[in-house]
């Protein structure tokens, strides 16, 4: 994403992208991001009360009031927050951050949004449709711009299905299959596994006692996807995910019109061997909808709610679980 100098025109906005992996804070002008966005390479912390509120700020006001002083701007006319976890876990941001960020940085009209609005946002803007996000984990989510639907997001251990984690377990389980000379293994798939993580023998032990479970077990899908072309088990794992991911799609997309559907996440970037089956699931699952490529990232999609926010033309349906928004007297 690149923007006009400091001194274009439009409404000045903050908008923050914050994800299991990191977080990511970037200001513009008119719909446009000035400069660079600056990364925090920590996630926000989650605990028994949801996502911490107070971390998010000891993260997001530094580098807010940094992109600030290099655009020569005093304060933002709104700010938009995107966070993985909101619909389920976001009680503290709703308790506190929209006066936070009025005392912190005179604003007045705050966005917090699931992080699945804004990749849709940010992949199809204001226009009828469904989107797949497809990392570590997957949702689907739609709208016919009266209402959201949502569909899995449910976590690795619930759901997820067909995201990364997903398949990186589906090929780590064939693995294991080959190795202990159960049916439906792969000596390729337990090749690349011994390669990744030393002895199979040794793998609970790496897998179970961390944190990162489905970050590791995300990591093996690529290594799915590069076996996929010789390996009828690998090809069958990728084309079970491409099923459960239009099975989502088909849930959350608006029954009337022509509407859109757009992919977003790093997971895509496996290609041609998800791509092609995801492709023919979508085409028998959706036949009405149209395919088109993503516009931008979650935090462009940040950066649309909070312009369209500052500028009171923000055409998303509202929904206190999903695009949560305060204007502070």
């Amino acid at each position: 994403m690149s923007g006009p100098a400091a001194g274009g025109e439009g409404p000045v906005v903050l908008a923050v992208d914050s994800g299991g992996s990191g977080l990511r804070v970037a200001l513009a002008v008119g719909g446009s991001v000035v400069g660079e966005p600056l990364a925090a390479g920590e996630p926000v912390r989650t605990g028994a009360s949801g996502i911490d509120a107070g971390h998010l700020l000891e993260l997001v006001l530094p580098r807010a009031r940094q992109l600030l002083a290099q655009a020569g701007r005093e304060r933002p006319a709104a700010v938009a927050v995107g966070a993985a976890g909101f619909a389920t876990l976001g009680e503290r941001l709703r308790a506190e951050l929209p006066s936070a960020f009025t005392r912190e940085l005179g604003v007045r009209r705050t966005a917090l949004v699931a992080d699945a609005v804004t990749a849709y946002a940010g992949a199809l803007g204001p226009r009828p449709g469904a989107v797949i996000a497809a990392g570590t984990g997957l949702i689907a989510i739609g709208t016919d711009l009266r209402a959201w639907r949502r569909a899995d997001g449910w976590g690795h251990l619930l759901g997820d299905c067909g995201g990364g984690a997903w398949i990186g377990r589906a090929g780590l389980e064939a693995a294991l299959r080959a190795h202990d000379g159960r049916d439906g293994g792969s000596e390729m798939l337990l090749g690349r596994l011994e390669r990744a993580f030393g002895p199979p023998d040794r793998l609970p032990g790496q897998l179970y006692p961390r944190s990162d479970r489905p970050a590791v077990l995300a990591s093996f899908a690529p290594e799915v996807a590069a076996c996929a072309g010789e390996d009828p088990v690998a090809a069958d794992i990728l084309r079970a995910a491409a099923r459960h991911m239009a099975d989502a799609a088909a849930a959350v997309c608006p029954a009337s019109g022509d509407p859109l559907v757009a992919l977003t996440g790093g997971l895509f970037k496996l290609g041609a061997p998800l791509l092609a089956p995801l492709d023919e699931e979508l085409t028998q699952r959706l036949p009405r909808a149209r395919r088109v490529p993503a516009e931008g990232d979650p935090l462009e999609g940040a950066v649309r709610v909070a312009t369209g926010l500052a500028s009171g033309d923000l055409r998303l349906p509202y929904d206190d679980q999903l695009l949560y928004s305060v204007a502070e007297k």
